[in-house]
């Protein structure tokens, strides 16, 4: 069991469960929001997690459903924990609002499985790669924004090495690997980097190489979301330009990890993958 919680897995759990009471119950949102004293669309955001339902709102819905003794004491305390701040809050304006979500949910998974065609995967990059990355955009954001861009990517390196760190498999594209991020010097330190964290016993990492040819994932990435607890469903994740998707539905993560199975089945082996990052780093690309 993770020994740490994040308010954005809390609500989503509690937004699961009121969804599956209200149903049980057989009413409508109408019948619920008449008996809170709010919304229809205010039931509708609190069961779809894009909202935080307030502790008060919550004892009346489960007063509604009729939950009582332990398993209301469980809802309450999720109802509380969902109201918390997670460590990015602190960061304000540098993570985007589509993007927190994520922040909340990695901050907890017990597994993560993650394919990048394009890019070096954010839990791995240095300091030097990210900036690149940042600097590279089409606006350019302030210096103090980049300072605080590349904290919080940092910050969420640090689960990699704690105690309850997560098991992340990682599939890289070798075209990745071989576009020079802000230089020579900048891809050798990042090269290296992989190498180093590809020896920890909690990470794996692959590389699909060119000679693979076509292959099912030239779509684009995605991250795949397990957590430790049976109540919380994996998620998987999918950036686009201007947001990302969240796709809950089973048939989605069925479809998504299977994916996953055929691209780590063509990429290369661990110890090959290694052997080959670290021959591009002797090279300096």
């Amino acid at each position: 069991m993770a020994n740490r919680t994040s308010p954005t897995v809390r609500r989503r759990r509690l937004a699961a469960e009121l969804r599956q009471l209200r149903q049980e119950s057989g009413k409508n949102r109408d019948e619920v929001a008449a008996f809170v004293g709010c919304a229809p669309a205010t039931i509708t955001k609190i069961e779809n997690a894009s909202s935080t339902a307030r502790p008060a709102d919550v004892a009346l819905l489960l007063e509604l459903y009729g939950v009582t003794g332990e398993r209301r004491e469980v809802l309450m305390t999720l109802a509380r924990e969902a109201r918390q701040r997670g460590w990015w809050h602190q960061y304000g304006g540098a993570i985007p609002q589509w993007f927190e979500a994520y922040v909340g949910l990695e901050e907890e998974a017990a597994e993560i499985r993650s394919f990048q065609p394009e890019t070096i995967d954010g839990r791995l990059q240095t300091e030097g790669y990210i900036r690149a990355l940042i600097q590279a955009e089409v606006s350019v954001p302030p210096d103090e924004e980049i300072e605080r861009r590349v904290a919080v990517r940092l910050r969420r390196q640090e689960r990699l090495t704690s105690p309850d760190a997560p098991e992340l498999w990682v599939v890289l594209g070798e075209a990745g690997l071989r576009r020079a991020v802000g230089g020579t010097e900048t891809m050798r330190e990042q090269l290296q980097r992989l190498s180093q964290v590809s020896r920890l016993n909690n990470v794996t990492l692959q590389v699909l190489p060119f000679h693979a040819g076509a292959h099912p994932g030239m779509h684009g990435g995605f991250h795949l979301l397990g957590f430790p607890e049976e109540a919380d469903r994996d998620v998987v994740y999918v950036e686009y330009r201007q947001g990302a998707l969240y796709l809950e539905r089973q048939p989605d993560v069925d479809a998504y990890a299977k994916l996953f199975d055929h691209l780590r089945a063509r990429a290369l082996g661990p110890d090959e993958s290694r052997a080959l990052i670290a021959r591009m780093a002797e090279e300096a690309l």
